[in-house]
């Protein structure tokens, strides 16, 4: 049995297998320009951030109905639950699909129909945070959260996401702070790609709980130094992390000097269709590549905990954290 974990960071579209696209594109008449799913499994290789996102974005065009977005968020969460996630902050990407003709309902209602049944179906509390697209406009970030308003009683909050450079977090003041307003938690994608600045901001401007990557906070000592004073927990996702570049290898990945500066580190999948792993993958590459004990690894999914949005059920959080000291490494 796997080590009990919550998974932060997981874009659910980024969870579909190429099996799972050739079947809703079947099943949708839509027409993949790939010979077969080993044909497109070798395209989910990437040079970089927006190689990827080129992909990403062309391939939910097979994301269409209810059953398409219940099949997609079934098909993860019996995979995360076999790697040991019992709590999943799942991301979607609202305007990803409104641009292309799928509405919001039918994007959260087919999430629910999946997500309202996790627990008893897989174990697994699930919450659902909608990202703004950092590349598009701030207008339309306002736009989709409008658009969001009758499905709030299903999103606990919201994120920034897609291609970092060039975006800052100032960008999206406006739509954070009636997020806000509406009582959602915040959350940001920063210091992936973008520079240690991108994280100061999404904490100053945005009000962000939690800060999505975060790797390069530490080219900032001070900035670090706020983040343990503050206790703000990053997201890191170490495949990902190698497979976009952001590190050259896994062995030189920051997590253990994260840690040893007291930040409170998660770890977790990001796209793990695309990047080659899901939670538990990206558990064992690390333990591996960097040497991480048996007591570094109970932090990292004690933090996990730690970090998740559950103070509505602190009965709940307490009971996944007993879960995670219980646990007995094989």
């Amino acid at each position: 049995m796997p080590l009990p974990k919550a998974e932060l960071h997981l874009h659910i579209e980024g969870t579909l297998e190429p099996e799972l696209a050739f079947e809703l594109a079947e099943r949708n008449g839509v027409r993949l320009p790939y010979a077969d799913t080993e044909a497109l499994r070798g395209a989910y290789r990437f040079d970089d951030l927006r190689s990827f996102l080129d992909l990403y974005y062309g391939l939910m065009a097979v994301l269409r109905t209810e059953r398409d977005f219940e099949d997609l968020a079934n098909a993860y969460l019996a995979r995360a639950a076999a790697q040991g996630v019992r709590h999943a902050e799942i991301f979607f990407d609202p305007q990803a699909h409104l641009s292309r003709g799928v509405a919001l309902g039918t994007v959260v209602e087919g999430l629910w129909r999946a997500l309202e049944r996790s627990e008893a179906v897989h174990g697994v509390s699930t919450q659902l945070i909608m990202c703004f697209l950092r590349d598009e406009s701030a207008a339309s970030a306002l736009e989709t959260l409008d658009a969001a308003k009758p499905y709030l009683h299903r999103i606990t909050g919201v994120g920034l996401d897609s291609a970092e450079v060039g975006h800052p977090p100032v960008k999206f003041r406006e739509v954070y702070e009636a997020a806000a307003a509406l009582g959602l938690r915040r959350v940001a994608h920063a210091g992936e790609e973008g520079p240690p600045e991108y994280i100061t901001e999404a904490l100053d401007v945005l009000g962000a709980e939690r800060i999505d990557h975060g790797l390069r906070c530490m080219e900032d000592p001070a900035l670090v130094a706020r983040l343990v004073r503050e206790r703000v927990p990053l997201t890191l996702c170490p495949l990902s992390n190698v497979r976009l570049r952001a590190v050259d290898a896994l062995a030189e990945h920051p997590l253990p000097a994260m840690l040893d500066a007291g930040l409170l580190c998660t770890v977790n999948s990001d796209d793990p269709a695309y990047f080659g792993g899901y939670a538990g993958d990206n558990f064992d590459a690390v333990r591996t590549a960097l040497g991480l004990d048996e007591d570094r690894l109970r932090e990292l999914a004690r933090n996990s905990f730690t970090a998740s949005f559950l103070e509505h059920d602190e009965e709940r959080r307490a009971r996944y954290l007993a879960e995670v000291e219980a646990y007995e490494f094989g």
